[in-house]
């Protein structure tokens, strides 16, 4: 039977003790998929956002989508949110060592699967490190990505690391929807690819539009 992991997250959230937000250490992929999910979670959790996205390039394209995500923090906080960042090196070369051999692998295949993971071994370890009671991931909020795979990862690395892993499928309840109306709300930056290049390269072949 397929996982529902948006009924996952809501018994998480109904456990957690009454009046208490825990730490939790949210990766973002960018603004518009962050909108989201942290006006979601801002509620039930303490939340530092983690921008480490090393599939991003050209290194100008990742500049342009961390200003975006920072500036829509800083919106949201002044809002009455209380969110924090947690800062992480551009480092591309990271990502092509990981994905060697993998360059012509279709989208949503194992080379997406290797970037989940080194972007989620990254978070676990820096949850771990910063003592956060658990750690999540905004991927889950596209449609173009794989929630089953994207909560495997999460729950093996929570294993190795000893902080657990926020299930979700934020897309769920019209999430998704959600992250347009506030991505229009903040005028925010719609990338048109996922970020490497390898994702650039097929949606020009496509002819078409990625946008998260």
């Amino acid at each position: 039977m397929k996982t529902n992991h948006q009924l996952e997250l809501d018994s998480v959230l109904a456990g957690l003790p009454e009046g208490t937000r825990p730490r939790l250490l949210l990766h973002s992929c960018c603004g518009p998929c962050s909108s989201y999910v942290l006006e979601y979670l801002v509620p039930h959790f303490q939340i530092t956002v983690l921008y480490y996205n090393p599939c991003i390039a050209p290194e100008a394209e990742y500049a342009h989508r961390k200003a975006v995500q920072l500036d829509l923090i800083e919106r949201m906080n002044a809002r009455g949110a209380d969110i924090a960042t947690l800062d992480a090196d551009y480092d591309h070369r990271a990502f092509r060592d990981a994905v060697a051999g993998h360059e012509e692998d279709p989208e949503g295949g194992a080379r997406c699967a290797i970037c989940f993971e080194q972007r989620l071994r990254r978070t676990a370890e820096a949850a771990r490190d910063g003592g956060f009671a658990w750690f999540c991931t905004t991927l889950t909020v596209s449609p173009h990505k794989n929630a089953d795979v994207l909560n495997e990862i999460g729950r093996k690395l929570a294993g190795e690391v000893g902080v657990p892993f926020l299930p979700s499928d934020f897309k769920k309840r019209d999430g998704y929807k959600r992250s347009l109306e506030l991505s229009n709300e903040y005028s925010l930056y719609r990338q048109d690819y996922c970020g490497c290049e390898f994702s650039s390269r097929a949606e020009e072949s496509k002819g078409g539009s990625y946008e998260a």
